[in-house]
């Protein structure tokens, strides 16, 4: 079971809900993913406007928590005041705090990043923020009081995968709450790898979403994800120079 702040969650994959290419396939894929959480884009969503189409109203939303994100953000002030624009919608008290600092890479601006943060979680927030895979920034975000760390795998969108295993185990060995893997992921064995490292989840968006079949690759993550973790907690045998014969060759008959 994964545990976000006061929320109990079966699934290991939360699942971005932009950049599908029509409202029923979004639904068909967020339906078979059998996420628990779905993230979306507050300054993208007219969630004050009855009048303008809502991808949300789609679903059927008690199966589902939200957790809105502040992209577009470039302050901490701006992150906050999107942050409590979605709280005062109603839609939960959870947000992914996401503050970029550079247009080309699309990665976090770290200091931005924890003032939001620091100001969310004495607001009252359960506070999700994503960074990059720095390890001190990602204790520094938990000695803040979040709940849980989104560190990239890669940049956003670029399906490049995990880029810097051993950064992201560092981040996981010294977690005190949970780790989300967020950003970068391409396929299904891209997600399976962030669990086999010891990720207790993984956030993703686009590889499902632009996939030539965004329905198929959600199902794919969904596996991946439940086999990642079940590899992760079976403890792999450690890897070794030379083979090592299965069968015992004591006590067998010479031909």
């Amino acid at each position: 079971m994964l545990k976000i702040g006061p929320y109990e969650l079966q699934s290991r994959l939360l699942l971005g809900t932009g950049k599908y290419p029509s409202f029923e396939i979004q639904k068909k894929a967020v339906e078979i993913s059998e996420t628990e959480i779905l993230t979306f884009a507050v300054r993208r969503m007219n969630i004050f406007d009855k009048e303008q189409p809502n991808l949300l109203e789609q679903l059927e939303m008690n199966n589902y928590k939200l957790l809105p994100n502040t992209a577009g953000a470039k302050t901490a002030k701006e992150a906050v005041r999107i942050a409590k624009l979605a709280h005062a919608s109603g839609y939960c008290d959870m947000i992914k705090v996401e503050v970029i600092g550079c247009l080309k890479t699309l990665l976090p601006d770290p200091v931005e990043t924890l003032k939001a943060t620091e100001e969310l979680v004495k607001e009252g927030f359960v506070v999700l923020p994503y960074t990059s895979d720095d390890v001190i920034l990602a204790r520094k975000l938990q000695e803040l009081g979040c709940h849980a760390i989104m560190p990239g795998a890669s940049p956003i969108g670029s399906g490049q995968g995990i880029i810097n295993p051993l950064n992201l185990q560092f981040i996981m060995e010294e977690a005190i709450v949970p780790v989300i893997v967020d950003a970068g992921i391409g396929s299904a064995s891209d997600a399976t790898y962030a669990m086999e490292l010891g990720a207790d989840g993984v956030l993703l968006n686009t590889a499902v979403a632009g996939a030539g079949n965004p329905v198929k690759m959600a199902e794919a993550m969904k596996l991946g994800i439940r086999a990642g973790r079940l590899s992760y907690e079976a403890m792999r045998i450690p890897k070794k120079k030379y083979a090592s014969a299965s069968s015992p060759v004591e006590g067998m008959s010479k031909v």
